[in-house]
């Protein structure tokens, strides 16, 4: 209680300390306008006596709300003297006061100026011959847009407009060029201008608003940065603006937003699993790789319970997010067929910018975030961010189910011709992770009575501890409350350096350490009755008593008014991982032609020690773990107890196991700029890449402690001394074919075929140790064809696709030890569209996913000769169609509100399609206020408190009966958030 009551004090705190940041903000941005507005309209001096120049400049930032760059040595021993800073405008102030000391300055941003010397020897009069462009930038009602760069085509000649809306470019030759207005969240506009020798040409623009950001300009998926609108990929981007008003309870949640990928985000804030373009996937991001500003998080995404998302967050210092589905992600990543999703970090700019933000919610949660960077001296460049949160979980569990954060830095320094960046980061977040629940009438789920369906969980405070005998000797104890628990220290760099007008060089590297530690309960059987479990045990008389307290329970039969039990797995994995990766690439740009060619290496190495136990809880909303003896037998009975303070099962699975992997890839890509409109490219990827490892030997089942007052220790899996090492080679090549057609600068279509692999996943290595010939990489092929279009009140990005895939492989491990490898393969006919429509103050956003992912190739028999056959059946864990529809309305200026409805198809939890798992629909909302630089927030999701099932039973192959296990989504949750930016 006083916990809650100090975080609720500190919360008050800190939303008042916002609140009267921002009326202090408030205040001086009057205070500024008034001194702006008094210089504009008075000839009084702004200066009384000489002062130092330095000073001079100070006072300016402060009088006028600007900052100024420049070398100390530029404005030491010069004075400013009075009468001199007479006049209306800054510029002509800084002219007065400059010029006597043969200084000049030039406007780099929208408050930034920098001031350096003029040449001592001024060019000839021929050269001294130049004229300007001048002008102004409104948007389509007419207003100025301030802070849009303006500059002329291939020069390094521009200027940003200013509180007008207006900008000027001195000192420019005499000839013809294109000039070019870019802003965010406009679409990007240029013009043919002529300048003359001593003349200042006009030129103005009026952007119109780019809705899906389709003039952006991307990294990801591409070998040379492009448009959105001229890129022949299907590609979705989100800015920090746009990732805020979603304002996504997890990284996962926040990847709903790409159509094409399936996410299951009812994990809570890691472990989810994404599923791209209807591929079959054991879970995790199997066929895609997430990266950190173009590079992987780790290098594989899809290693036994290390989930890619289990290491990423997403806070304030995210610049952008960027996706690419299917077709090029298999030549610019490693193991990506199915695409790329790249965070990319914001890096800091010529001034002082940040933002801090505090978010509550109804779920005892307190997050605090902040990230702020700017400029040291004139060519350095840093950004600093990160959060700390504590949170109580949606799911309630008597402590904290998250808590913990991360902090992340860079610093850049331009060339001339480049820069060089180096980050770090570090993250220590605890997590827990939420697995299927116990419900009931799998037709129509709902919760069983004693257990809340959208807020109940087994991980409760009253089982969180496990402490039970090792075979060696010696105790073993874990808590829940460690949760997933990812430590991560990553550290790296960029190089870019233009080596000539046509060459570029781009060198990245990383370097990624991680331990992890991992405790969470994981379902096992179906909820069964008291009785019956213990009958099932071989206990015809049971006494049922709480672990705990050792009081009895009379009556098992209505235990918590159901008279249910559950075994359920109390599983713990130590890793210790970490990775390398280096992308070097040369691109070589002339006329109509690019080239890109490059190698990429990455190595790393993942160790890991399992230990699992099964333990026996009760069907309530704060389950208790329970204990049961033999009624039949005396207390002094050799085996009068099933169970071991609640625990059933002692280390019944132990793994000690080491997985390596080294890939050497080199790719080239070749962009050919045809016409105007047309823009084909060709690229391939060739990868040699070796795994290793080991695992240890284990018997399983066959050792007894000796313990003789319980059974749960007599059959404990043991680890043996000797290892059996594999190695795996792989030698693959993955192409890509695409076209992208600009009709004009609002619409364009592409095409593109593409053809990549995925190597084995972890586990297929360790189930196959005795024969890896027995496995082979997977193999998809895509076609896509997409189309866009952008005007002021409509944006859409759609595109058909067809996928398939090959040697998907399912492995079974028979009671023998041997494994036994079912391979299948798929195909995927789909749609995906992403669309806007902007009617005045009324905003609607609509993206989804149709398609129809099937097996094929799927059909084998078991031992006893009973065939299956899964030709046709739907790829499991993925529905045909699901969508997301979110109006908007801006009720006044700086107010607005928005309501979201999501849908997701029918899908089955098993591959024989056995499992369904029915559709269901959600519904969220939410509101924004933004007055100057406060911003206030709130949203609601789930509000119906819908119970959509994401996954069944992992655990269990057969149809469900009336009662079952499966994961629905998170109950309703509210969250409020006061950002301040400065």
């Amino acid at each position: 209680m006083e916990t809650i009551t100090l975080r609720s004090g500190l919360t008050l705190v800190c939303l008042l300390m916002m609140v009267v940041n921002s009326l202090a903000e408030q205040n001086l941005t009057a205070l500024h306008k008034a001194q702006w507005a008094d210089s504009r309209n008075s000839q009084k001096t702004v200066f009384q006596e000489k002062i130092s120049l330095t000073k001079a400049l100070s006072q300016l930032e402060s009088n006028f709300n600007i900052a100024f760059l420049y070398e100390a040595a530029t404005t030491a021993d010069k004075l400013a003297a009075k009468g001199l800073t007479e006049g209306k405008q800054v510029d002509k102030i800084l002219r007065n006061i400059l010029s006597p000391h043969h200084l000049d300055f030039q406007k780099i941003g929208e408050k930034t100026y920098t001031i350096f010397p003029v040449r001592k020897n001024p060019p000839s009069p021929q050269t001294q011959q130049t004229g300007s462009v001048e002008g102004s930038v409104k948007d389509e009602n007419g207003d100025a847009l301030v802070g849009v760069s303006v500059y002329l085509e291939s020069t390094t000649k521009g200027s940003v407009t200013d509180l007008d809306g207006a900008f000027a470019i001195n000192g420019v030759e005499a000839g013809s060029y294109v000039l070019v207005a870019s802003f965010v969240g406009y679409k990007t506009k240029k013009q043919n201008i002529s300048v003359s020798n001593g003349q200042a040409t006009q030129a103005s623009f009026q952007l119109s608003p780019d809705l899906l950001h389709l003039d952006d300009i991307v990294v990801t998926g591409v070998r040379n940065p492009r448009a959105k609108i001229e890129s022949s990929v299907a590609i979705t981007t989100l800015s920090s603006k746009q990732i805020e008003q979603k304002a996504p309870i997890n990284t996962a949640d926040l990847l709903k937003t790409i159509p094409g990928f399936y996410v299951e985000s009812s994990g809570g804030d890691v472990g989810n699993n994404l599923f791209a373009r209807g591929i079959p996937a054991a879970g995790a991001y199997e066929f895609v790789q997430v990266q950190e500003d173009g590079l992987p998080v780790f290098e594989d995404g899809a290693l036994q319970f290390a989930n890619a998302d289990n290491f990423l967050r997403v806070d304030e210092s995210i610049d952008k997010m960027e996706s690419v589905r299917g077709g090029s992600g298999a030549i610019f990543a490693s193991n990506a067929p199915g695409g790329i999703i790249n965070f990319i970090s914001k890096t800091g700019g010529p001034e002082f910018r940040g933002v801090g933000k505090i978010t509550v919610s109804d779920y005892g949660m307190f997050r605090t975030d902040l990230n702020f960077g700017g400029p040291i001296g004139e060519k350095l460049r840093y950004n600093i961010g990160g959060f700390y949160r504590y949170d109580e979980g949606i799911r309630s569990t008597g402590y904290p189910a998250n808590l913990g954060g991360q902090i992340k830095a860079n610093l850049t320094y331009l060339l001339d011709n480049g820069h060089v960046r180096v980050y770090v980061k570090k993250l220590d977040d605890r997590n827990l992770f939420y697995t299927p629940i116990p419900l009931k009438n799998p037709d129509d789920p709902e919760g069983i009575p004693g257990f809340d369906p959208n807020f109940g969980t087994f991980s409760s405070v009253n089982a969180n501890k496990l402490r039970i005998p090792l075979a060696e000797g010696g105790t073993f104890e874990r808590s829940l409350e460690n949760g997933v628990h990812p430590n991560v220290t990553a550290f790296g760099g960029e190089f870019i350096r233009d080596l000539s007008p046509h060459i570029t060089f781009k060198n990245s590297l990383r370097r990624t350490v991680i331990d992890l530690q991992y405790d969470a309960l994981f379902s096992g059987a179906p909820p069964t009755n008291a009785i019956e479990f213990a009958e099932a045990a071989g206990i015809t008389n049971p006494i049922y008593s709480y672990a705990d307290t050792g009081e009895e329970i009379l009556n098992p039969n209505s235990l918590n008014g159901n008279g249910l039990v559950a075994q359920v797995g109390f599983w713990t994995i130590e890793k210790q991982m970490n990775s390398f990766a280096n992308n070097m690439q040369f691109s070589f740009n002339y006329d109509i032609i690019s080239i890109t060619a490059g190698y990429y290496f990455a190595n790393y190495n993942a160790d890991q020690q399992w230990n699992w136990s099964n333990i026996l809880l009760e069907i309530a909303e704060e389950p208790r773990l329970l204990n049961i003896a033999d009624g039949d037998l005396d207390p002094d009975d050799e085996g009068y107890y099933l169970t071991q303070d609640g625990v059933t099962q002692i280390t019944w699975l132990a793994r000690r196991a080491q997985t390596r992997g080294k890939i050497n890839a080199f790719f080239l890509n070749t962009e050919f700029d045809l016409m105007d409109q047309l823009t084909i490219d060709l690229g391939g990827r060739y990868e040699i890449a070796r795994y290793s490892g080991f695992g240890a030997d284990a018997e399983f089942f066959s050792k007894d402690l000796g313990d003789p007052s319980t059974r749960a220790d007599d059959a404990v899996t043991v680890l043996t001394g000797p290892k059996r090492y594999w190695t795996y080679d792989v030698d693959e090549f993955a192409g890509s074919l695409g076209a992208n057609y600009k009709f004009n600068e609002n619409m364009a279509t592409y095409v593109r075929v593409s053809s990549g692999f995925r190597s084995p996943i972890e586990e297929a290595y360790f189930d196959n140790m005795n024969d890896l010939s027995a496995i082979k990489p997977t193999r998809v092929t895509q076609v896509e064809l997409g189309y866009k279009y952008s005007s002021p009140n409509l944006a859409v990005f759609a595109n058909a696709f067809f996928m398939n895939m090959e040697n998907l492989a399912f492995t079974d491990i028979k009671l023998s030890g041997e494994s036994e490898n079912k391979f299948a393969g798929a195909d995927n006919f789909g749609l995906e569209v992403e669309t806007i429509v902007q009617l005045g103050d009324f905003g609607l956003n609509v993206s989804g996913t149709v398609q129809n992912p099937e097996f094929k190739d799927f059909e084998f028999s078991d031992d006893e000769g009973n065939i299956t056959n899964n030709n046709g059946k739907q790829v499991r864990r993925i529905p045909k169609i699901f969508l997301t529809v979110r109006p908007s309305y801006e009720i006044i200026q700086g107010l607005s509100v928005f309501g979201e409805y999501q849908y997701f198809g029918e899908k089955f939890s098993d591959n024989e399609n056995t499992f369904r798992l029915p559709a269901y629909s959600v519904f969220n909302a939410g509101a924004s206020y933004e007055i100057n630089n406060l911003r206030f927030a709130a949203n609601i999701t789930n509000i119906g408190n819908s119970i959509g099932l994401t996954e069944g039973n992992p655990r269990a192959d057969s149809a469900p009966g009336e009662f079952f296990m499966a994961r629905p989504i998170l109950g309703r949750a509210f969250r409020a958030s006061i950002s301040y930016n400065f």
